[in-house]
């Protein structure tokens, strides 16, 4: 099975964030990616979830050659 890179940006307002932040993704789709992403989040940002869907949607995905683990593989969050 194909798995994809995703970039994704996602905004957090004040006073949670300052910034937000992005969070880098390998999964097989983006409900995966969602999955993850929330999984790691613990719920912490909840209210945001809806624009993070969107988020998803609109990242950066590359398709990967490798079959690697479905992963965070790095996050920058403030």
């Amino acid at each position: 099975m194909t798995k994809f890179f995703y970039l994704v940006e996602h905004f957090i307002p004040v006073p949670q964030s300052e910034y937000g932040g992005i969070w880098n993704v390998i999964a097989e789709d983006e409900n995966e990616c969602f999955d993850l992403i929330v999984q790691k989040d613990q719920e912490f940002n909840v209210e945001h979830y809806p624009q993070l869907r969107h988020n998803i949607q609109n990242a950066r995905t590359y398709a990967l050659a490798e079959d690697l683990e479905s992963t965070i593989v790095e996050e920058f969050t403030t």
